[in-house]
Formats: structure tokens, sequence, C-alpha cells
């Protein structure tokens, strides 16, 4: 028996923005695009599905197991919906702005789909607006980078704004000096992912001390480089946090009041990344805000570094604080459209009658408008 769904019913994890968030959202979207477009980033704009190869390719195997694919029916290839619009602006650099002056600062903003939620976001689709700093490997970009995220946040209005940092690449680094087989490598990284400190324990040796070390040492960024500097690390871990001290103390400089935290360990959400990445969160406001970091563009066999952070508008709009509705003017059946122009330079929206009507103000009322046009002058309905 074919069962009948009711015609405003959508698949899990999507749904319809509706008035006034939808309205909201853009707005964000134009004030943040606006930002990034005042520190030098040029907009561009991925398409909303590619290739299979191109999308999934090198770095982009991280997203494989979030991405919708279908069969192009006049390629009759392989196509994937973009999970994230990252990779898609790196592949941008490396191939059509190949030859642009690097450092290349490019950012987007646009939808994304992916084949499930998580536990935090549950949304499937959602939107992102987002930054990607192209070309070089200086500290000076991982921090601007977060700089800059953290400057629009809070030039929305985002209050309890923090940037939580990480290094994926640390655990590695250290599990591989310390020639530690595959399958405890993988138990490590199961034990920290759940911050299992019994299980790092029972890892034993040099393996449990430095990363029992590591984990104990998450917390305030002021605190964590303390314990982090008492630690005698294998030559590239200690280069990693040398990276991150340097990256904490450009990011702290130009932002004394921000809440910074490290967390030396985190690597769940930054697979692709290659060195200091970062969580953006705000107080009471469930999940996060947005993510970044550092990674490789990567197109075949050519690649370069770069940096850059995404933020959520799921996310972002309930931590924004909501603007003034615009007031709404009605005017009656037979106003001069020229009427209309008056009311938007005032700040008005217009709202035109389409049938005569007896009574203005009512009228005016029913449609939600808290003005009414009347006699050549905006008039309050109150």
């Amino acid at each position: 028996m074919i069962e009948i769904l009711h015609p405003a019913l959508l698949p899990p994890g999507l749904r319809d923005v509706l008035p006034p968030d939808a309205q909201i959202e853009a707005d964000i979207i134009h004030r943040l695009s606006t930002i990034l477009e005042n520190h030098g980033f040029e907009r561009v704009t991925p398409p909303l599905v590619e290739f299979e190869t191109s999308l999934l390719g090198g770095n982009g195997a991280a997203m494989s197991p979030d991405t919708f694919r279908l069969m192009d029916p006049i390629s009759q290839r392989m196509i994937g919906l973009r999970a994230d619009m990252t990779l898609q602006v790196a592949r941008i650099a490396a191939s059509r702005l190949s030859k642009s002056p690097r450092p290349l600062r490019l950012s987007y903003s646009g939808d994304i789909l992916r084949v499930s939620g998580s536990q935090l976001r549950q949304q499937r689709q959602f939107a992102q607006v987002g930054a990607e700093l192209i070309g070089s490997s200086a500290p000076t970009a991982d921090a601007e980078i977060i700089i800059l995220a953290a400057e629009a946040l809070l030039a929305l209005g985002v209050s309890g704004l923090s940037v939580d940092l990480g290094m994926p690449v640390l655990v590695p680094v250290i599990l591989r000096q310390l020639a530690v087989d595959e399958t405890a490598a993988a138990a490590a990284r199961e034990a920290l992912d759940h911050k299992d400190a019994a299980s790092i324990a029972a890892l034993g040796g040099e393996t449990a001390r430095y990363l029992g070390h590591l984990m104990q040492a998450a917390g305030p960024a002021d605190r964590c480089m303390a314990q982090l500097a008492t630690l005698t690390l294998p030559d590239e871990a200690t280069a990693e946090v040398e990276r991150l001290r340097a990256v904490v103390d450009l990011v702290q400089a130009a932002l004394p009041d921000l809440n910074l935290t490290i967390d030396p360990v985190e690597n769940r959400g930054f697979e692709y990344h290659t060195g200091v990445s970062f969580s953006l969160f705000a107080r009471g406001i469930r999940g996060e805000l947005g993510r970044g970091g550092r990674y490789l563009a990567q197109i075949g066999e050519t690649s370069e570094p770069a940096t850059g952070f995404t933020v959520y508008m799921d996310t972002v709009i309930h931590a924004v604080p909501a603007p003034p509705a615009r007031p709404r003017v009605f005017l009656p059946h037979g106003t001069e459209r020229g009427a209309a122009a008056k009311c938007h330079e005032q700040g008005f929206a217009s709202v035109f009658g389409l049938e005569p009507i007896a009574d203005a103000r009512h009228e005016a009322a029913r449609l939600g408008c808290s003005h009414v046009f009347l006699d050549g002058a905006i008039t309050d309905l109150i």
C-alpha cells in the first residue's frame, strides 16, 4: 500500500526557512560577505554539483561519507552534491586561478547538502559563509584567518564568543615518531576522541606518557601552552607546538579579550587539516558557529598551503541578536506608485492594496503592517 505523504512533509534534516528567519539569514550573509570583502577577500561561486572524481579527489575523500551521488544524464558520469565548499574553493584556486598572485584571498557563500546530520547539527542542508587564504604557510596567515573569523562574528553582535584551537596532526606525528603500529594507533585515537584517560594509560610506555600529558593540557590557551612547554616532544611535534605558540601570540595581541582555548588532541571533523585548526563557539548556543584551519589546496598532483574558515548559518542565526523588524506601510488600492518610493526612503516596506476596501486601517493590521498611507502621509496605526 502506497503511503500518501502530506504535501508539506520534507525529508529528515531538511526544512523550509520562513519569515523572519529567511530575511535575517540573508542579512547576516550580506554583512559577513561585506566584512570579508573589506579585508580583501574576493568572492567566488562554485557550482552546486561537480564530477565525483574532482569533488572527492585528494582531501575531498574525507567528505565522501557525507556526499550525495547521482548519475549525470548528459555526461553519463557520476556527480556529487557538495557537502562542503572549502575544497571547491581550493580547486578553483589550484586550477582556474592558478596564475593569480599569492597569497590568494577568496570568499564564498551558499548552501550545502549532506547525507546525514550529526548529534549537534541535525540539519542536512544549511548555508555556509567562508574565506580561504591560499598560498602562504606563514603563521601570520593562520592568525589572520582566526582573527578575521572572530572579528566578523563579534561585528554581528555574537556574545560570549570563544575559539578552541587544535593541532590535528600532532598526535599522528607523535605516534609515527614513536613507531606505534596501526592497531595501537587506532586504539589511541579512539581513546583520545572519548577523552578516556584509563585507556590511554593502558597503552603504556612513552605513548601513554606523551598522550596523557597532551590530553591533560587541554584548557585555556595560556595554561595549555605552559604545560606543553614542559614536555620534551619529538622534533617534528615540537615544531608543531612552536607554530601554535606563534599563532596564539598573534591572536592574543590582536584580540586580548577573546576567550581562547586549546585541545591538543582533538581531531574529529578535521580529518583533512594539516596544521593549526579551530572551532568557534558562543556561550549558550548549542553546536559550533563555525570551524577552520590549515589544509592543502590540492588538484591532481599540485598542492599548495592554505588556511580558511567556514561559519554555519543554522547556528549563527541563533547567536546573533534579532534585528528590529522593518516597519511596513499599507498603501490602499489606487495609491500612486510613486508613493512607495517615498516610503522606502523613510525605511518602510510598502504593501499595495489590490482591491478597494472600506477600512484601510483594518486591512493594514490584517496584513501585518504597522502604518497606513492616507491623505499623502504615512500614519501610525496606533
